[in-house]
């Protein structure tokens, strides 16, 4: 997979929303905050000199989380948890496991996977998890912190937008807009103040607020990166059902 075929495949997901998303808008450069979000690294260099294609966090210290539809049809894939990558920078390398489940044309489309390292990753405290239906009855108010190395830029150039990429691990704070079984919508419209995700930050973290609770993982949004950012919820019983093969549970 890499970031064309993320936009094709799953242009279907909903009606309602158009593309899939991976990056961080509206966002500033996340340097040491969020030492447990790292970048899946392609084993080949796009042509506009990056290497990362999606994002996901570190939930124990051998099991990395990200989105199934990250998947490159590889059973090997390599992690970077620099937060400013260059080909030749450290990666933890672990074996591929995404939700059987998984499906694009089902309401719970099982959007999740895990990559499980060879040996622990050392020095980076894991994610927490939340609580099983804790996301339920979230206020109106609830900010997010979605951290990936996506796409930073949407550009209007002469046929069509251009997204700027540049590996550079970023955040951006943003405010839920609905709840709904299998996922939570939060605003990323920049003239409400808040930021969000784009192409490349799919599989990663949406943080509760300011803490380490991993609330949701992104999957997809608008077609260009402004509205809203749709993130899978990581309470509910098919998403705990898969998690609970790899870690413990809260």
């Amino acid at each position: 997979m890499n970031r064309n075929v993320v936009v094709v495949g799953l242009l279907a997901l909903f009606v309602l929303v158009a593309v899939p998303v991976q990056a961080i808008t509206n966002g500033e450069v996340d340097g040491a905050r969020h030492p447990n979000v790292g970048g899946l690294v392609s084993p080949r260099q796009y042509s506009d000199g990056t290497w990362l294609y999606c994002s996901g966090t570190l939930i124990s210290p051998t099991v990395f989380l990200t989105a199934a539809h990250c998947d490159e049809g590889t059973p090997r894939v390599t992690v970077t948890f620099d937060p400013d990558y260059q080909a030749g920078d450290r990666t933890y390398t672990g074996t591929w496991y995404a939700d059987p489940l998984y499906s694009q044309q089902q309401d719970d489309p099982h959007d999740i996977a895990v990559v499980v390292f060879d040996k622990p990753v050392k020095g980076i405290v894991p994610a927490r998890l939340p609580a099983a239906g804790s996301l339920a009855d979230l206020p109106g108010s609830q900010q997010f912190t979605s951290v990936g190395y996506g796409a930073y830029e949407v550009t209007n150039q002469p046929g069509g937008h251009r997204y700027v990429y540049n590996d550079v691990r970023m955040f951006a704070e943003g405010t839920l807009n609905a709840i709904n079984p299998a996922w939570l919508r939060i605003s990323m419209n920049a003239a409400k103040g808040d930021g969000g995700t784009c192409y490349g930050d799919s599989g990663g973290p949406n943080f509760l607020g300011t803490t380490d609770v991993l609330a949701a993982t992104t999957i997809t949004g608008d077609a260009i990166c402004r509205a809203t950012n749709v993130v899978y919820r990581l309470d509910t019983p098919p998403a705990r059902a898969f998690l609970g093969q790899f870690v413990a549970l809260p």
